[in-house]
């Protein structure tokens, strides 16, 4: 993962003298950068909401490799990003009978960690691409953890209509807001609470900057704390930054939130 600095807190990826400097010290992702941008223009004619957009952009990702889909380009980079996450929240708390909501599961590149030590059942897990759910399905028979009985479910919003009220003790979203536009994090914030058990969390990851946000071809978002703080707090959420994820080789930060008082 890069390591965050100043330069790389305050770029501004959409702007055309970064495209260029960027292109100018890898020349070798120019071709790969331009197949993007003709994917992304097809995709924004053919889909005008975002998670239709995201969901073919999924697809696509996931046709080539299930495991590149979710942001690892090899096995063992796909493992130490599942341990990362898994031990981060054992380390924060996390016991086997807890329940856990994982937002955007993927194919369960931190989930079968999860599912392995969480009591049978207390693992529900949710996306928004079918063809990523079905490589998830793949790993948890791969795994042998099939009496775990997690819950795997599609779903089109973050409104978290069809789960109960104060049934999660652990939310947790990793590489999601990192793809995700203001308002799909704003659904999110305003709904979370009513799932939340008490005394329960939601974690998530997203990409930091210092300076303007902004997003490249409406894959990857970037925002200020300050912004993802405020928006929490509107819902009545408290919000803080976790300084403690920042010492882990992840090129994105993390943020909790907790029911109000």
């Amino acid at each position: 993962m890069p390591k965050k600095t100043t330069a790389s807190l305050n770029a501004n990826r959409s702007s055309l003298p970064h495209k260029v400097r960027y292109a100018l010290r890898n020349p070798g992702k120019i071709l790969p950068y331009v197949q993007r941008s003709a994917r992304d223009l097809k995709f924004r004619l053919v889909h005008r909401d975002h998670v239709s957009y995201y969901r073919a952009v999924m697809a696509s990702d996931a046709a080539r490799d299930p495991k590149a889909a979710v942001g690892s380009h090899n096995e063992k980079r796909w493992l130490a990003l599942g341990k990362m996450q898994f031990d981060y929240l054992v380390e924060h708390g996390l016991k086997p009978e807890h329940r856990m909501l994982d937002i955007g599961c993927g194919n369960l590149r931190a989930g079968w960690r999860f599912i392995d030590y969480l009591d049978e059942g207390n693992y529900y897990g949710i996306d928004i691409s079918p063809d990523i759910l079905v490589a998830a399905k793949k790993v948890l028979a791969e795994r042998g953890l099939q009496d775990k009985l997690p819950h795997l479910t599609i779903t089109q919003d973050l409104t978290f209509d069809f789960l109960p009220e104060k049934r999660f003790d652990v939310v947790h979203a990793h590489s999601v807001f990192s793809h995700s536009p203001i308002e799909v994090i704003d659904e999110a914030l305003a709904h979370v609470e009513r799932i939340l058990a008490p005394g329960g969390f939601f974690d998530f990851t997203f990409d930091r900057t210092e300076g303007a946000e902004h997003h490249v071809l409406r894959e990857d978002f970037y925002y200020r704390t300050g912004t993802l703080i405020a928006l929490a707090e509107k819902h009545g959420l408290q919000a803080r930054f976790m300084d403690d994820w920042e010492k882990r080789p992840h090129g994105q930060s993390k943020i909790r939130v907790t029911a109000g008082p």
